[in-house]
């Protein structure tokens, strides 16, 4: 099944397409894979930053509005992902620039802890989600898009928020700014505190 044509980025005119595995040798199972090669240049040269330009030690040098910091902790902070799955797509960082969880100190440990329950809380209220997919990808092979930093994301779910677009057009629907978004949970936070 011919799901569509890639842009005008890598692997321009590249049908992407998603095939039944009854065509394959062995056992058929129920999954349809979707084939995306103009990826592989992604996966295999990454995109990590330089340590001197990661955007999680560099953010709390620069003021709230222009780092997408919602809130700032005593070890810890929480920010917007500048690159959301889903509207209120957050994140909690350590100051400290660590790359595993297994490197972050107690105390460190704890209050990450304590940022993920209050961002649950502030996006109940300021967004009204259902649900909640809540994670860290440590290791530039387990997908961290910055490995070298350690953080937590926290991503909003609704029931039905999950279609296509993003698959077959490239987009992703977010229905507010990123900075209206910040600011609404900015202040819901600070109102927790």
């Amino acid at each position: 099944m011919n799901l569509g044509h890639a842009s005008d980025a890598p692997g321009e005119g590249e049908a992407v397409t998603a095939e039944s595995s009854v065509d394959f040798a062995g056992v058929p199972d129920d999954f349809q894979r979707l084939w995306t090669p103009h990826r592989l240049v992604y996966i295999q040269h990454g995109q990590q930053p330089h340590d001197d330009d990661c955007p999680f030690c560099l953010g709390p040098k620069s003021n709230d509005e222009d780092s997408l910091i919602v809130y700032r902790g005593k070890t810890s902070f929480a920010l917007l992902n500048l690159y959301p799955y889903n509207s209120g797509h957050l994140l909690v960082c350590p100051y400290r620039h660590i790359s595993t969880y297994d490197q972050a100190t107690a105390e460190e440990v704890a209050e990450i802890g304590l940022l993920t329950q209050q961002a649950m809380v502030v996006l109940k209220k300021v967004s009204r989600a259902h649900g909640f997919n809540i994670g860290m990808n440590q290791g530039e092979v387990a997908g961290a898009g910055i490995a070298s930093h350690l953080h937590q994301h926290i991503v909003p779910r609704w029931l039905h928020d999950s279609n296509f677009f993003p698959i077959i057009a490239k987009t992703k629907a977010l229905p507010k700014l990123l900075g209206e978004v910040r600011d609404d949970i900015a202040k819901a936070w600070a109102e927790l505190n």
